[in-house]
């Protein structure tokens, strides 16, 4: 049987990204989306957010100007907070865990364009999925690239750019972003790191 231009991108394979099927879904999460991050009733417009997404827990929060391309590939967890203008890319899975909190600015980008410039020219299209695990901390204007996959309990300093996955309890920072301490089971910078 063979696959439709959703199920390839999902998949991270190859996939036609002006198929009309996914040209009709990314029209209809603008158009949503520019009504939703007008709602100043913060009830409603998280209950409006998380019925374009494919599911949330019971407690989360998203600040006005959250963005995304088609919903139905971003799963989080439950006690999420993401403070304004969040931007989830989703083209493969986004995958956010439990006790997140989300800094202003934060950009999750799964699309990968090839380095190739034929095949770019090509519309050549592909991603990787990011993982993000439980009690994770973002400060504001982070950048999770393609493939990246976060343990849990991780900190991720300001202004950080991740490029590659990293382990439980570690504080990274910087660009590209690399461990700056690791932490204990209590969440303490373990001495000497």
């Amino acid at each position: 049987m063979m696959k439709t231009q959703r199920e390839k991108m999902t998949a991270g394979e190859p996939y036609e990204q002006f198929d009309p099927e996914l040209i009709t879904r990314r029209k209809l999460i603008r158009e949503k989306l520019l009504t939703v991050n007008q709602l100043d009733n913060n009830e409603q417009r998280n209950q409006k957010i998380k019925d374009l997404l494919a599911d949330t827990g019971d407690d989360f929060f998203a600040e006005a100007g959250i963005e995304f391309d088609y919903g139905f590939n971003i799963h989080i967890g439950n006690h999420f907070y993401a403070n304004y203008h969040l931007t989830l890319l989703d083209t493969c899975p986004i995958t956010i865990g439990d006790h997140c909190y989300i800094g202003p600015d934060v950009g999750f980008y799964t699309p990968v364009h090839p380095l190739s410039a034929k095949l770019r020219d090509a519309d050549v299209e592909l991603g990787k999925p990011i993982t993000v695990g439980n009690s994770v901390w973002m400060g504001g204007h982070v950048t999770i690239l393609p493939g990246v996959t976060l343990g849990n309990r991780v900190v991720v300093g300001a202004g950080s750019v991740v490029t590659k996955s990293f382990e439980d309890d570690v504080v990274i920072a910087g660009n590209p972003a690399r461990i700056i301490h690791h932490l204990d089971e209590n969440g303490d910078v373990i001495p000497g790191d």
